[in-house]
């Protein structure tokens, strides 16, 4: 029972930029974690308004003409593209009889799409994901992204006395901004930590390590089972370990650590809490893991997870679905916060990261623009999302997306973990979409530091100075954020 001038809990998740996202039973409160807008706009193309004349039709806001082709591009990364070629596809179809709509599934996004935006023949939906994303910031200060502030304030396809907007988790509309404007669909919630096989360490009567000695201890006592205790993958894949050193500096040194790396603050990868992040699992991986996994792929990686080959693997919770085919009976997927390096650590143990990812933006050079608009529409609709959840076995920004849908094992276990977390939520890296060039460095350096050639130091002496040298750089347009 909360009291006269107490903050609940949902009280404080408001305050902090957080909505709940309705899950099934025996699942907690999943939330976003809402991030700052940014400053002056970059060149970028504004998308068709919703019609505002007499002839104006809420259940085709943008005037959608079926006679015009719409071109898909879809990452086939770990959610595949099924639910876009068995589930939103159909529905843009059947809502504008005689559509046609060209799909293409790639895990080269970039390669594919690279010399088209070059050429100016362009597909009018990409979802822009995977380790070969195309820069999207850079894209849109080059005008070939389309703002999608009509989109927002469209009729929901649902109910048009919605706005699409406010059937949302409102921090999904903050993390796709780009200069204060918005720009991207980021359609997926996910909790990124470590991943665990919960049936491996019931067996082996193992408790999770709470702290960074106890990681290690478990570690000596894997590896005399013949058992790693952690790998990443160090080629399709890398930033997965970037993520966990970044992660873990915010719980080191509180969300303050990742928003002065955004905002390209002086010495900001040089702070005391990067530094002991970067220490803490440099000396993991070199003692505890082994350089084989950095000629491995995602795939190739989270196989030998399968196989018990190692016990912690750092990933968001797509991580379960990706490896649906794959995972035997005796594994069953759960989430595991990081561990806490030092006692003074900002953040409580089961603090962990939630975001919005899976990033979709309409082109603002392409053929169809009012189509693009109402394809990511159809994806923000109730039987959008929820059949994006019973497809993928992960959640979408859309409320209630999960309504009815039983939970498998691992995105059960991150509810409860984001549940337990409650205001304590590790901010995501905005960085890595506003720098991308900065992002690639930060990892390609990373897998050096982890072979071995070259020290703590030196990492992070070079991300520093690439930073330093994008903050100096005019041709690249600023972002900035508060929180």
């Amino acid at each position: 029972m909360s009291h006269p001038g107490e903050i609940t809990r949902r009280d404080l998740l408001r305050r902090i930029g957080l909505t709940a996202v309705v899950v099934g039973p025996g699942a907690g409160l999943l939330s976003a974690c809402a991030t700052g807008g940014g400053t002056a706009a970059s060149p970028s193309a504004s998308a068709p308004a919703p019609a505002t004349s007499a002839a104006f039709d809420p259940k085709n806001p943008f005037a959608v003409d079926a006679k015009k082709g719409l071109e898909v591009v879809i990452f086939t990364g770990g959610f595949k593209d099924d639910y876009a070629t068995g589930l939103h596809q159909p529905m843009y179809t059947k809502a504008h009889a005689g559509a046609t709509i060209k799909h293409t599934g790639t895990q080269n996004v970039g390669t594919m799409l690279r010399p088209r935006f070059l050429s100016g023949e362009v597909p009018d939906v990409v979802n822009n994901s995977g380790p070969e994303a195309m820069d999207v910031a850079a894209l849109a200060a080059e005008g070939h992204v389309a703002e999608l502030t009509a989109l927002w304030d469209a009729p929901s396809f649902d109910d048009p006395s919605k706005k699409v907007r406010d059937t949302v988790t409102p921090a999904a509309l903050e993390e796709g901004k780009l200069n204060g404007k918005d720009m991207t669909l980021n359609y997926v919630v996910s909790q990124r930590a470590l991943w665990y096989n919960a049936k491996l360490f019931q067996e082996k009567g193992w408790t999770l390590p709470t702290t960074m000695e106890e990681f290690k201890a478990l570690g000596d006592k894997a590896k005399a089972e013949g058992i790693h205790l952690f790998a990443y993958p160090g080629q399709k894949g890398p930033y997965y370990m970037l993520w966990n050193m970044l992660y873990t500096a915010a719980k080191i040194g509180g969300n303050k650590a990742i928003i002065d790396i955004d905002n390209l603050v002086d010495n900001a990868w040089k702070s005391d809490a990067m530094k002991a992040s970067v220490t803490a699992w440099h000396e993991i991986f070199t003692k505890y893991s082994d350089k084989s996994y950095l000629g491995l792929d995602h795939t190739q990686t989270q196989v030998k997870h399968l196989q018990n080959k190692f016990l912690f693997y750092p990933t968001g919770s797509w991580l379960e679905g990706e490896m649906a085919k794959d995972k035997p009976e005796t594994f069953e997927y759960a989430i595991a916060p990081f561990p806490s390096v030092t006692t003074a650590d900002a953040m409580p143990y089961g603090a962990i990261q939630v975001g919005s990812g899976e990033v979709f933006f309409a082109t603002a050079k392409g053929q169809n623009p009012q189509g693009a608009l109402e394809y990511l529409r159809i994806m923000l609709s109730k039987e959008g999302a929820k059949g994006f959840v019973e497809k993928t076995g992960s959640l979408t920004i859309v409320n209630g997306s999960a309504d009815g849908v039983e939970l498998p094992p691992g995105l059960a276990s991150a509810a409860k973990a984001t549940d337990a977390a409650g205001p304590n939520v590790i901010t995501s890296a905005r960085f890595e979409g506003w720098y991308k060039e900065l992002f690639d460095y930060a990892w390609a350096q990373q897998n050096i530091l982890m072979g071995g050639r070259m020290t703590v130091e030196e990492y992070l002496d070079k991300v520093q100075k690439k930073a330093d040298d994008v903050k100096a750089d005019s041709s690249i347009a600023k972002q900035t954020r508060d929180a």
